[in-house]
């Protein structure tokens, strides 16, 4: 009888176990989701940027204009390419940490109520 006890606690601690290293293996990937938005979002804005303040010198169809376009299109080529490489070293450093996230906890307090007033 307490073979099968300690059957059922090893494969509970197992078990257990198991799911510890998923969830931090799901918090690991969850990290680098998000920091790899985050990254994306600032190349992407200072992309726009550029073109919000600077898109005026290339709208026409000169040829200064169309040297500007690729003179712009060679900086926001190299900004995405910069921007993607430490996406991928970020998710390289990531992947060295053992990394558990704490999620969101909310304590609501309660209020006893007095049987006299309702």
């Amino acid at each position: 009888m307490e073979n099968g006890y300690e059957s059922l606690f090893k494969q509970k601690k197992e078990l257990e176990t198991q799911r510890k290293q998923k969830y931090k293996i799901d918090s690991r990937e969850r990290l680098k989701k998000i920091a790899r938005k985050k990254i994306q979002t600032t190349m992407i804005g200072a992309l726009d940027t550029i073109e919000k303040h600077l898109g005026f010198l290339w709208e026409d169809e000169s040829s200064q204009s169309k040297r500007l376009k690729e003179i712009y299109e060679t900086v926001r080529q190299e900004i995405l390419d910069r921007g993607n490489d430490q996406i991928r070293n970020l998710d390289t450093e990531i992947n060295q940490y053992d990394i558990e996230w704490l999620r969101y906890t909310l304590t609501l307090p309660v209020k006893r109520r007095n049987e006299e007033n309702g």
